[in-house]
């Protein structure tokens, strides 16, 4: 059974999943705003322009308050969204650990400004002898 939980959390958590549950939600909210728009004015203006109705001062009022009205609440939605996501992300991030930094294993020669390995003593492009062999042979030499 934990397993099987296991399993579920990963599907239903996993991101294309999450997308799709926000794209969702999000075109119910937009389908919401837009249907307001066209009902409140799109469909006035085209009724006084074909003379099919006569609005007074008051509906025009009204149409605009309940289109503003649609608009807070798609914003509400998507701030809302945005803050649940947000969170989501947060606890999934929580149990991964960091990924410790990894000691560099090319350098640049500093002659031909070509990328080689860090434990080269020559270069391979331009068969430079590199300055840090020169230093280490030195002090090996002085110290034998």
């Amino acid at each position: 059974m934990k397993k099987f939980i296991q399993e579920f959390k990963e599907f239903a958590l996993r991101g294309n999943m999450m997308d799709m549950a926000v794209g969702v939600i999000i075109g119910g909210a937009f389908s919401g705003l837009v249907d307001s728009l066209t009902n409140n004015f799109i469909n006035p203006i085209l009724s006084f322009v074909t003379g099919a109705a006569t609005y007074t001062l008051a509906d025009i009022a009204g149409f605009g308050s309940s289109f503003i009205s649609a608009l807070v609440n798609f914003l509400i939605m998507a701030f809302v969204l945005f803050c649940l996501l947000k969170g989501i992300n947060n606890l999934m991030s929580l149990g991964h650990k960091k990924e410790e930094a990894k000691e560099p294993d090319t350098k640049v020669c500093p002659y031909c400004m070509s990328e080689i390995s860090i434990k080269a003593t020559r270069c391979p492009n331009c068969t430079s002898v590199l300055e840090e062999a020169k230093e280490e042979e030195k002090t090996e030499t002085v110290n034998a």
